[in-house]
């Protein structure tokens, strides 16, 4: 297995997006509605990550620069975005895989805390991130939290920096 950085608009990840939102319309009713450009995922400001085996793309995740102060974000915050695993590869701990690669860039970039956005009819993915330090926070604004007024959706942090002096 081998995790690549690609574009957002690479082929391979055109199809993983394409996949997760059919998976978000069967566990919401509808896909997700948040605006992404392949442009956010560019580093030093982002990242975009496949893992493949034997040529197969089995999962995604991405992160890019969130700091918008009047949003509840913060200086330093980068934003996890499409996490997914396809449901033959899932159990294998792929998603934990591309969650640390991501950390680790995002950190690299100077980013000091990492944010996202999931769901209550996602409990797998908020076991994964409560299990990999991850805490409830307080709902980000509308005008990125696109979900914010669903009773469904859930927002987590991560101190990407060590505290202790």
């Amino acid at each position: 297995m081998e995790i690549r950085p690609v574009r957002y608009d690479h082929p391979d990840a055109v199809r993983l997006a394409e996949q997760v939102q059919q998976e978000y319309v069967r566990r919401y009713g509808d896909g997700d509605l948040t605006p992404l450009a392949p442009e956010m995922f560019v580093p030093p400001r982002g990242l975009y990550l496949i893992a493949y085996e034997d040529g197969a793309p089995l999962a995604t995740g991405g992160w890019r620069v969130q700091e918008d102060l009047a949003a509840g974000y913060a200086a330093g915050d980068a934003e996890i975005k499409r996490m997914f695993v396809v449901p033959q590869a899932r159990g294998r701990g792929l998603a934990r895989r591309i969650l640390a690669a991501l950390e680790a860039d995002a950190r690299a970039a100077g980013r000091t805390r990492m944010v996202l956005e999931t769901g209550t009819e996602q409990p797998e993915a908020i076991s994964l991130y409560a299990s990999s330090g991850y805490a409830m926070v307080e709902k980000f604004d509308e005008k990125f939290g696109c979900y914010r007024a669903y009773e469904s959706s859930r927002c987590m942090a991560k101190l990407l920096v060590s505290t202790s002096a």
